[in-house]
């Protein structure tokens, strides 16, 4: 009986074994394909950071994992910042994809090849929206990659993944495709390809490859409670890379579609409540007045089922769509209204870019802040009255613990909702500080500006 029961479990275990096929190799791939990724070291001149570690609240949020040295010293003099990162060739001739992140704020940076040789890069342009540099190194016959189809991905494809984790230079990791497609929170423009290939602090800006030897992603984020690893790791595809690539190189900057319209899921209640056979589609809870979507006519309460052809299955779809359209050119939207489908013709407008659109509008010199104003809806959500979004914090604002990303609810106890009433209750003579009330994640807090 012992020997039937071992038998069966044998044969079970043959099977599956049989089914499932060898665990792939990837020396081949590793060793071809090595060479072609760098290191990025960077170096920001001294300015005064915060001492202290980050807020353990922080750690819930997405984490870009460059490693840059944020306290000051003991003796409280500044020291310049260092940060580390990847990247690989993408043209003999010495130019090389990285994240933004990695980069950003820079005052040097520094690539290191796999054979030692080190050169100091020209950051020929850099987008913040999808968090694609562009570097040059002055060197020539350098190996590159073979570029991939991430659109031919497929969930539980083996991918592997070359970095400098931890400075760890040509580390090796790899894993399978857990999802494609995915859409994290404030990066709405670009459908991100999720693996559960181990990548840290340092693998930002790596290639990941497929089976073949293809690049068909760049390392950019994970989803973290501890900073490191934990099975989440999102890429940028690299047809979306490439693209940003070819408009750095041509103009130095990225050109984005605009509809204007700020959107929500269409749940299965208000699919039902609009008439509408299943919940697809992008609902609009708000239309800009003077967009081009508001131009076009469309409406809030209008569900746009297709943007130029395509479908709309998840709201999250729209801006990856809209902001690929070309500003200036004519889209044919598919809508649902009133209980029927109409096509609706737009122009499409120019995204501005952020940080200096909030520069131009509302930079207050002497705070170091570029703030943008917040829509009826965000308030709503937020559960606010007033308000304006930090887009950038240097100087004062930056030493005072500002970020980007927080919302500036009040100044001195006055409710601000523009760039220039924030200006105003900063610009008050003889004001050496003021208490800012921020409104951060969940949470609000008081926070003291000097002024002096």
């Amino acid at each position: 009986m012992k020997k039937c029961i071992a038998w069966l479990f044998l044969s079970i275990g043959t099977a599956v074994a049989a089914h499932a096929g060898p665990l792939p190799d990837f020396t081949d791939l590793a060793e071809k394909q090595s060479p072609s990724v760098v290191n990025i070291t960077t170096t920001q001149d001294a300015r005064p950071q915060l001492r202290g570690k980050a807020p353990d609240e922080m750690l819930k949020f997405f984490k870009h994992f460059g490693m840059p040295e944020l306290n000051m010293p003991e003796n409280g003099s500044p020291h310049p910042r260092r940060g580390q990162g990847s990247g690989f060739i993408v043209s003999a001739d010495g130019y090389i994809l990285t994240n933004t992140h990695v980069v950003d704020d820079a005052d040097e940076v520094t690539v290191k090849l796999p054979d030692r040789r080190e050169f100091r890069a020209k950051v020929i342009g850099s987008d913040e929206k999808s968090d694609v540099a562009l570097l040059k190194i002055d060197a020539d016959k350098l190996p590159v990659v073979t570029i991939g189809d991430p659109d031919k991905l497929r969930v539980g494809e083996w991918v592997l993944a070359i970095g400098a984790p931890f400075g760890f230079e040509n580390s090796v990791t790899a894993g399978i495709v857990s999802a494609k497609g995915r859409s994290l929170p404030q990066e709405s423009y670009t459908p991100f390809i999720q693996t559960d290939a181990a990548v840290n602090p340092g693998n930002s800006g790596g290639p990941l490859f497929n089976m073949k030897g293809e690049v068909v992603g760049i390392n950019s984020q994970i989803i973290s409670r501890s900073g490191g690893y934990m099975g989440l790791s999102f890429a940028i595809p690299i047809d979306v890379a490439m693209d940003v690539m070819s408009q750095l190189k041509g103009s130095g900057k990225v050109s984005r579609g605009r509809l204007g319209v700020l959107v929500q899921e269409v749940t299965a209640d208000l699919a039902d409540s609009f008439g509408l056979g299943k919940s697809r589609g992008a609902l609009v809870a708000e239309v800009e007045d003077g967009s081009p979507a508001d131009k076009a006519g469309l409406k809030p309460s209008d569900i746009i089922l297709k943007f130029d052809g395509k479908a709309i299955d998840s709201s999250s779809d729209l801006p990856l769509l809209v902001g690929a359209a070309k500003p200036g050119s004519e889209v044919v939207m598919t809508v649902w209204r009133k209980g029927a489908s109409r096509d609706i013709t737009v122009k499409i407008g120019e995204m501005e870019n952020a940080k200096s659109a909030a520069a131009e509008s509302g930079k207050t010199d002497q705070a170091g802040l570029a703030v943008s104003a917040l829509g009826a809806e965000q308030k709503r959500q937020l559960k606010i009255d007033s308000g304006v979004l930090v887009e950038d914090a240097v100087g004062a604002a930056a030493r005072a613990g500002i970020r980007s990303g927080d919302v500036i609810v009040a100044a001195g106890n006055q409710p601000v909702n523009s760039a220039g009433e924030l200006a105003k209750a900063i610009g008050v003579k003889g004001r050496k500080s003021i208490a800012l009330l921020i409104r951060r994640g969940d949470g609000s807090l008081y926070i003291p500006l000097r002024l002096d």
